[in-house]
């Protein structure tokens, strides 16, 4: 049996800024590309440091999971990539206003640096609508 891939797009989301897709439907699966802080409207990362870019980066997969039929509640695991793990406490405050139960299973990791020298990004797997 054959599995499709179908490309998710969402004008709420930014668009990528490489030759990737911000979304991508495999079966009842849908994986996100990492998402920055950057604000849709602008394409500029938003002010206000990690926690700001944090809920900039959720609006964002959220944007990405309800185009493609779901949401975040459907979100199985994520992937936290910060530039600072001293940021972790800030960012993990964030996260959880947005998964308060049934929390998916996550990694976070340290990385050197991130486009457009962002804060955090991050990617999620969900389940499909």
């Amino acid at each position: 049996m054959s599995v499709q891939k179908e490309i998710i797009v969402s004008a709420a989301a930014p668009k990528a800024i490489g030759p990737y897709s911000v979304g991508v439907r495999a079966g009842n699966l849908i994986f996100t590309a990492g998402q920055l802080g950057i604000d849709p409207a602008t394409g500029d990362l938003v002010t206000g440091g990690v926690e700001a870019e944090t809920r900039q980066a959720f609006l964002n997969l959220q944007a990405i999971l309800n185009a493609a039929g779901s949401s975040l509640e459907q979100v199985v695991k994520t992937t936290v990539f910060l530039r600072d793990m001293a940021d972790f406490a800030k960012m993990n405050a964030v996260y959880a206003q947005f998964f308060s139960q049934n929390f998916p299973a996550r990694s976070t990791v340290q990385v050197a640096a991130l486009p457009k020298n962002g804060a955090v990004e991050i990617e999620a797997i969900a389940l499909g609508g």
